[in-house]
């Protein structure tokens, strides 16, 4: 089904409560959890130095899928077992953050699933190995951000892939996470968003930052300043583009499956951005604007080199 709201919402908590007024179709109380389940893995991609980890909650409401990342081992045990059977509305009010924002996730994908008639873009990925299609997303990602050379993005949960892309743009960066560490090229990663936000002219930010309550803060800064923010989404891909226009410029969005579980092509979905005012040559079996055919980057995470680290939206260094 596929149920647009008219109005976009002003904020995270903003959504929520509309999702519960029925703004964005079935009262949530009607609609229960059939699957729950969890997905970890460990990666270190051919020729770089460091590796990460991802665990992700999802959940199944009908036909969709909605998931949110979390650090490895911190759900604790009988969570999934809890979320089965549940309605979409008692798993809102959950204690645990990634219960809350993956029933959110499976809802809006239910009600408001990836197509073009909900503003997506459909955006290639090719087969190849975990690096290649990690690059392939992050370009596909990077290709959203309005930003000119030498400007300076705050990247909050570090992407190698991503920080590359940068790179290739003449873009400089901060990376950001809260594990810390270095990135691929030897560069300190801070911890503290909030205190780089004032020199930054745009931002990136990993859908992770839903699960682990620091994006509102992000948003707000965007949205005051008038700043992009660019939001690449494994966590909360349904979630997301709903908040374009509220401080959110644009969307890559990846619901499950996430690329890095299959070798084979796949697909993400891109909301807002560049490609929305000078085309977008991203689409299935079309040229992307990076010329290798809508080839995509990672999923985000830490890029803690040298270290096994945990996610960012699922994904540690990249």
């Amino acid at each position: 089904m596929s149920v647009l709201a008219p109005v976009p919402a002003l904020s995270c908590p903003d959504l929520e409560q509309r999702v519960l007024a029925g703004a964005y179709g079935p009262d949530p109380r009607t609609l229960r959890v059939g699957v729950a389940f969890t997905t970890a893995q460990a990666v270190r991609h051919e020729g770089r130095r460091g590796g990460y980890r991802n665990e992700v909650l999802s959940l199944r409401v009908g036909a969709a899928v909605g998931s949110c990342a979390v650090e490895p081992g911190a759900l604790p045990a009988g969570a999934v077992e809890e979320c089965v059977g549940t309605d979409v509305a008692t798993l809102l009010d959950h204690p645990l953050r990634a219960v809350r924002v993956a029933a959110l996730d499976a809802y809006l994908m239910h009600t408001t699933p990836h197509t073009p008639a909900n503003g997506a873009r459909p955006w290639a990925l090719p087969a190849g190995d975990s690096l290649r299609k990690s690059r392939a997303r992050a370009r596909a990602v990077v290709s959203l951000l309005d930003a000119a050379p030498g400007q300076r993005v705050l990247v909050v949960g570090v992407v190698n892939s991503l920080l590359e892309a940068l790179r290739e743009r003449g873009l400089a960066y901060v990376p950001c996470d809260l594990k810390g560490g270095v990135t691929e090229w030897g560069e300190p990663v801070c911890t503290d968003a909030h205190a780089e936000l004032a020199s930054c002219d745009a931002l990136l930010v990993s859908g992770m930052t839903l699960g682990n309550g620091t994006f509102e803060p992000l948003r707000e800064h965007a949205r005051r300043h008038g700043k992009p923010l660019v939001a690449f989404a494994q966590t909360g891909s349904a979630i997301l583009p709903r908040l374009i226009g509220a401080g959110v410029s644009a969307v890559c969005a990846e619901p499950y499956p996430f690329f890095w579980l299959d070798g084979g092509p796949g697909v993400v979905h891109r909301y807002g951005g560049l490609g929305t005012v000078h085309g977008d040559t991203g689409a299935t079996g079309a040229t992307g604007a990076t010329g290798d055919g809508g080839d995509l980057g990672a999923t985000g995470g830490l890029g803690v080199t040298g270290v096994t680290g945990a996610s960012g939206d699922c994904g540690g260094l990249r």
